[in-house]
């Protein structure tokens, strides 16, 4: 939490405003009553500190010079206590404020993703997240990760993804997924066997820096396991070879294009669409965009579904298109009673 101070501008304000009001009626007071400058300056800071009157001051303009250091004094000293005020509620409440906000705001999610790790890779995942308008918690403990998380405005818990507890803050028993994304493979592990104690059923998607490593995290349960360094070279070596096809794959998953998304739709009971083939739907016709896989609820993934393909109940069907196709295409598989 940042500490709340004077800043430089206050200060100077405040500096100028005393030094105004101090000279101003000093040369005011010798002028007008034909006092000595120190006199003078005694009488100024008497009527400005609000401690009293030296003596009454007689005829019209001395009154009038000893109301305004008057209310010169009274603006100055509002100010100072404002400024002291506002330090201290920052210092002794703001934070706890912040903190119990952020709080509520964590406890009311549901169907949330947790982003175990805020480093490079943790980072980039929360982009994907937030353009993609899902709500997620960052968890983590490194100092600069949390500052990161300010920046980004992100929801966040001070902990570690080893600490059932931690994770309890997070949100663990009502997220939908975590996405482990620590640089260390052994806290990768732990973190998912953590996880997948707590609750089998939540999706868990690992970081690791090997092929070993992704053996072991997916028998620690991880259910999905990403290996940038091997990814990456395997897209490195994919562009020397086949430059086009894999600069095409990327264009076509990359988020960068505003032109094309990509949406999973789950077919529900309510949607009248179980039973149905592709074709009797009149998917691209109705909507634009294309069903390009189907997810079947025993597990497979049917590629390249044809018009002859029945959509089952449960199943998840991979729709891509402009924002608008997919729009129509969510609206053609939502539950009838909700369609106007």
């Amino acid at each position: 939490m940042e500490d709340r101070a004077f800043t430089r501008r206050e200060i100077t304000i405040l500096a100028v405003a005393v030094a105004v009001v101090f000279v101003g009626g000093t040369l005011g007071f010798m002028r007008i009553l034909h006092e000595s400058w120190h006199q003078a300056l005694y009488r100024t800071i008497v009527t400005a500190s609000l401690t009293g009157l030296d003596s009454t001051p007689h005829g019209f303009s001395a009154e009038l010079l000893t109301v305004l250091i008057v209310l010169s004094g009274v603006a100055i000293f509002g100010y100072f206590a404002a400024q002291i005020f506002d330090t201290v509620a920052h210092s002794v409440l703001g934070g706890g404020w912040k903190e119990k906000r952020r709080r509520k705001m964590i406890d009311r999610l549901r169907d949330h993703i947790i982003v175990c790790g805020y480093g490079r890779v943790g980072r980039r995942a929360g982009e994907e997240l937030r353009e993609a308008g899902v709500q997620y918690v960052v968890l983590d403990f490194s100092e600069d990760a949390l500052e990161r998380a300010r920046e980004n405005d992100d929801l966040y818990v001070d902990g570690s993804g080893a600490e059932d507890e931690d994770l309890v803050k997070a949100g663990i028993d009502r997220a939908r997924g975590i996405i482990v994304a620590s640089d260390d493979d052994g806290d990768n592990i732990y973190i998912t066997l953590s996880v997948k104690a707590r609750r089998p059923d939540v999706t868990v998607i690992a970081r690791g820096s090997s092929e070993e490593a992704e053996r072991k995290l997916k028998l620690a349960g991880a259910d999905r396991v990403v290996t940038p360094y091997t990814t990456a070279g395997r897209v490195m070596a994919q562009l020397m070879i086949r430059p086009h096809v894999t600069s095409f794959v990327h264009a076509m998953t990359s988020a960068d294009d505003p032109g094309l998304s990509w949406e999973e739709i789950e077919i529900t009971p309510h949607s009248g669409v179980a039973g149905r083939t592709i074709g009797e739907l009149d998917v691209f016709t109705q909507t634009g965009a294309s069903i390009v896989a189907v997810r079947r609820s025993a597990g497979t993934l049917e590629m390249r579904p044809t018009k002859d393909t029945v959509l089952a109940e449960s199943d998840v069907v991979v729709g891509v298109g402009s924002p608008d196709e997919i729009r129509r295409l969510e609206e053609l598989f939502e539950p009838q009673d909700s369609r106007v």
